[in-house]
């Protein structure tokens, strides 16, 4: 097996305001007197793991421990401090979906706006059209405005737009956890579909029963830190004795 991702040594380093700043007038004014006071914070530090093709990894940890930033880094949405981070084929990040939604437009009409976003031709999107209505469970609202549409029904459509063509590496974001206790297995049984066709799945999920059905390894991160990485069962042990 070759390695898809690889995350060398990787380091995100945030500058913080420790000053209260009550408008954009007067940042500017203290920025240019040079009066803004910074405090750092390591969002990540020093993490490195190899992801191999078609494995389907799991990143476990408490709020504020780095997982979504580290998904932002491997996606290529934020920078690393330092470090470097490889990776080979296409990547369908499922981090914000709806990101790329126009809230005024139609479901119909974002799912040609965002499937151009992700990179998918028109003829591809009219091909996919019906089979994304149709998962998504949002085929009565096809010409409804998405600005009117709950979170949970926005999340819908933007996994069915980034999961309806095989991409080589899925990224995933707590997405799984949108909708009901069915349409929850249909995005599993998405996602074991394309774990079979060879995709490479890279998740975080606050649900450990998820990662325990989905994941074969697993990182557990800690305030940014490497606390454990290794197979699925050893880590998610030592993660549930905490």
């Amino acid at each position: 097996m070759s390695d898809v991702i690889k995350v060398d040594n990787v380091t995100m380093r945030f500058n913080m305001s420790k000053d209260k700043v009550d408008s954009i007038k007067e940042f500017i004014i203290k920025k240019i007197k040079r009066q803004l006071k910074f405090e750092e914070f390591f969002a990540l530090k020093n993490v490195s793991l190899t992801v191999e093709k078609g494995d389907v990894f799991g990143i476990v940890g408490l709020n504020g421990s780095g997982k979504s930033t580290l998904l932002k880094v491997i996606s290529g949405i934020l920078k690393p401090t330092t470090g470097s981070v490889q990776t080979i084929g296409s990547i369908s990040p499922l981090i914000e979906l709806g990101a790329g939604f126009d809230m005024d437009l139609t479901a119909g009409e974002n799912i040609f706006l965002n499937g151009s976003v992700l990179g998918y031709s028109k003829q591809e999107m009219i091909e996919k059209y019906d089979s994304i209505l149709d998962f998504s469970e949002l085929r009565d609202f096809e010409n409804v405005a998405v600005k009117n549409f709950s979170s949970g029904m926005v999340a819908r459509l933007g996994f069915s737009i980034a999961t309806i063509t095989k991409p080589d590496i899925l990224i995933v974001d707590e997405i799984l956890a949108v909708g009901d206790f069915l349409f929850q297995q249909k995005c599993e049984n998405r996602i074991r579909e394309l774990m079979a066709g060879g995709t490479t799945v890279l998740m975080v999920s606050h649900s450990i029963e998820q990662i325990e059905r989905l994941c074969k390894h697993v990182l557990w991160l800690d305030h940014g830190n490497m606390r454990m990485i290794g197979n699925m069962r050893d880590v998610c042990d030592a993660y549930k004795s905490l």
